[in-house]
């Protein structure tokens, strides 16, 4: 029997079935070492990147434990971001699909609490969400966490960097001691063993080594005079590579912000994402950088979790990162799904001894390059391939992905091909669209209907 396999854990048969209809057969190493603890109702730690599937592992394990017929909140999952709960919330819809009536409730910061607390008059079995919310909700007596069975943290070490620990703390103490704690996290910083010890009990560690493969995502260090050239090289490596979709790493807000102006200044495509960020404004980032109509985000590394980008020609470290595994967290967001990818580091003289720990962990060395020259076919700042197109109507409006399509592709109308992502949300949707057709999209729009209405249409990049 080979103990990689899905059918080889005692899963309920319902949910062995339907992973069959996703293609999931085989686990991956961190499913492989924490599921069969979680099956088993140890609490686990657990240390893995975004991306290795540990999702799916704590997914299985609270559907697996879970009574649908009781309904009341058996687990409760929490998330540093709005974009990872939602993404997290997703895939337990997925994994739970067949088995009947398992309702999944996501409480986020950021979008409207009024139909997050009529949907908890109704009731929930799992509820994913930030700390932060969940201990509103908890404060005006509208969640019961009385019947909770399994505790889970995704992305630990980003909740405690964002000064969630208050909240945390809360939560811990309201929830029942007879439990199950799962604590998942990318890195382990100090502050993790303090909570290790509030949550767990007698749990089981489990690690993956982070690494990268050198085939996939290949990686230039580049040596800096001063700090002052810092923006100038990474101008100079844009011009030179001209990715398609850039992430350049800074490690403060501020940084992060200012980076982003003066690319802006240069003639990129560029926009910050951090958390001083308004909600709408971060969806709206985020949105136009996934549907590639923003070739350049400048984010730091706790923002950037939950990131969901399909591929990414190109990662910068404006700074290398204080953390070793935090650099290969970053690195690793290029070179997904088969794809190549590229991954850039700036290293001025005095983090000379960040490479030295670089090195260690990735038991390799490391050659710092000089900036490469700016040749004449490099003066060029492209412009992104997409552009998108913001549309007053979404799913309260009964707007749904095939009526933009038709509109757009319909009579006289664009390449179906030419038509990227498109996203609705509650009273607004956006629509990808090739450059070199958006003008006639916009005009196909603006004056042809949806559902039998006219609905302003306007071009956001």
């Amino acid at each position: 029997m080979d103990n990689h396999k899905f059918s080889s854990l005692k899963l309920k048969q319902a949910l062995l079935n339907n992973l069959k209809t996703l293609n999931y057969h085989q686990m991956t190493p961190i499913q492989a070492k924490s599921l069969p603890h979680i099956l088993n109702g140890k609490d686990v730690i657990a240390q893995a990147k975004t991306g290795s599937g540990k999702t799916a592992a704590f997914a299985l394990g609270l559907l697996d434990k879970l009574d649908v017929k009781r309904f009341r909140v058996q687990s409760l999952v929490l998330c540093p971001t709005r974009e990872l709960a939602d993404q997290v919330a997703k895939e337990i819809r997925q994994l739970a699909r067949a088995i009947h009536n398992i309702k999944v409730l996501t409480l986020c910061g950021g979008t409207p609490i009024g139909p997050q607390i009529g949907s908890l008059e109704h009731g929930a079995h799992i509820i994913v969400g930030t700390p932060g919310r969940i201990v509103d909700h908890i404060s005006k007596d509208r969640i019961d966490l009385d019947n909770i069975n399994m505790l889970v943290l995704d992305e630990a070490d980003r909740m405690l960097e964002m000064g969630f620990q208050p909240a945390l703390d809360l939560i811990f103490s309201l929830c029942p001691k007879q439990r199950q704690s799962l604590l998942f996290s990318a890195t382990f910083p100090e502050q993790i063993n303090s909570v290790t010890k509030k949550i767990t009990n007698d749990p089981v560690t489990v690690k993956v080594t982070s690494t990268h493969d050198n085939s996939i995502i290949r990686q230039h260090f580049y040596q800096l005079k001063d700090n002052n050239q810092r923006t100038k090289a990474v101008q100079t490596l844009l011009m030179h590579f001209n990715p398609g979709s850039v992430v350049i790493f800074c490690n403060t807000k501020v940084e992060t912000s200012d980076v982003a102006e003066e690319l802006k200044l240069l003639g990129f495509s560029s926009q910050a994402l951090h958390g001083d960020l308004e909600q709408r404004d971060r969806d709206v980032t985020l949105l136009k950088f996934a549907n590639k109509s923003t070739t350049v985000l400048v984010t730091t590394d706790v923002a950037a979790r939950g990131l969901d980008i399909d591929s990414l020609d190109m990662v910068i470290n404006y700074r290398i990162s204080h953390d070793p595994e935090i650099h290969i967290h970053r690195i690793g967001r290029t070179g997904r799904a088969g794809s190549k990818g590229i991954a850039c580091t700036l290293v001025s003289e005095k983090e000379a001894y960040k490479i030295k720990q670089l090195e260690t962990t990735l038991e390799q060395s490391i050659e710092v390059e000089e900036l490469p020259k700016v040749g004449k076919g490099d003066n060029i700042i492209g412009k992104p391939m997409m552009v998108t197109l913001q549309i007053s109507g979404g799913k309260k409006q009964k707007v749904r992905p095939g009526d933009i399509l038709g509109a757009l592709t319909g009579k006289s109308g664009i390449n179906g091909q030419q038509v990227g992502k498109i996203h609705l949300f509650d009273n607004v949707s956006f629509v990808a669209i090739r450059r070199e057709v958006a003008n006639d999209a916009l005009e196909k729009l603006t004056h042809g209907k949806l559902k039998g209405r006219a609905f302003k249409v306007r071009r956001i990049s």
